[in-house]
């Protein structure tokens, strides 16, 4: 029988909100009306679920074998088949989704989702495992803006500030499961880097997409940019002093508060796009 809240635990629900909301939150930002929100949105959600899934079902015999309790695949909650299925139907109705806002920006996001499967069924254990996540997170911005009114071209520091913050991404979600990845074989740039390089990685990437953001649109800094751009230094400075003490996560949550700071300037950048 199918497991509905299984179902959802594996398309890695978190994740998959937070993108989505981004992509909500720059559509309204870049002058979309209701229903271009709603289009924005479906077609994110269900990108992601894809995604999700596909992750899930790919990677049951090593989530097991690393006795992932928290992925409902591997412990048996819902089949690996029924994982898969939900993968294969969600993608191409994303692509439906995605020409709902236009064929060049749902053409671009069509193009991140397959990047993203791509990571899934094998680049993920290359040592070009950050490419598809450079991509991916740098074309969803740019599906969001040439689908707004007018269909204007997002402009490069937008989606070069997507695809450093993808990357950032990429190291950082690495880090928690380097050991149990190169126990089943996983051997992607992050774990080949290991995972003290990676986390200093991350945290420049964070800031360089930062300084993207705040230096990159057009006319005088913000009042936001000034504020922002020390504000992620210090507290990437604070978290690396602070991960000192033995078996602190402080450098790690410096990166995600950092990451957050990102996130709000993306979508405060909506405005000047259009």
């Amino acid at each position: 029988m199918l497991s509905v809240p299984a179902l959802i635990r594996a398309c890695h629900p978190l994740p998959a909100l937070a993108v989505t909301a981004v992509a909500a939150a720059l559509a309204v930002t870049t002058g979309r009306d209701g229903w271009g929100v709603v289009a924005v949105t479906t077609a994110v959600l269900v990108g992601q679920l894809s995604v999700g899934w596909l992750n899930d079902a790919l990677d049951a015999r090593r989530d097991a074998a690393s006795n992932r309790g928290d992925k409902p695949v591997a412990t048996g909650a819902i089949s690996r088949t029924a994982v898969a299925v939900a993968a294969g139907v969600a993608m191409p109705l994303a692509v439906v989704l995605s020409l709902l806002s236009g064929f060049v920006a749902g053409a671009a996001h069509v193009v991140a989702l397959l990047s993203a499967w791509a990571y899934d069924l094998g680049v993920k254990g290359t040592a070009f495992s950050v490419a598809p996540y450079a991509a991916s997170f740098g074309l969803l911005p740019a599906f969001v803006v040439l689908g707004a009114p007018g269909h204007p071209w997002p402009p490069v520091w937008l989606v070069a500030a997507g695809s450093v913050l993808g990357s950032a991404a990429h190291f950082a979600n690495a880090i928690p499961d380097i050991d149990d990845d190169l126990a089943t074989g996983v051997r992607g740039l992050p774990h080949r880097l290991g995972a003290g390089a990676s986390a200093v990685l991350a945290s420049v990437l964070v800031l360089v997409t930062s300084a993207i953001l705040v230096l990159g649109p057009p006319g005088p800094v913000s009042l936001a940019g000034l504020v922002a751009l020390p504000l992620s230094v210090a507290v990437l400075v604070v978290g690396r002093l602070r991960a000192r003490r033995p078996g602190s996560r402080a450098a790690f949550n410096a990166l995600l508060v950092v990451a957050v700071i990102d996130v709000v300037l993306l979508i405060a950048t909506g405005a000047v796009v259009v």
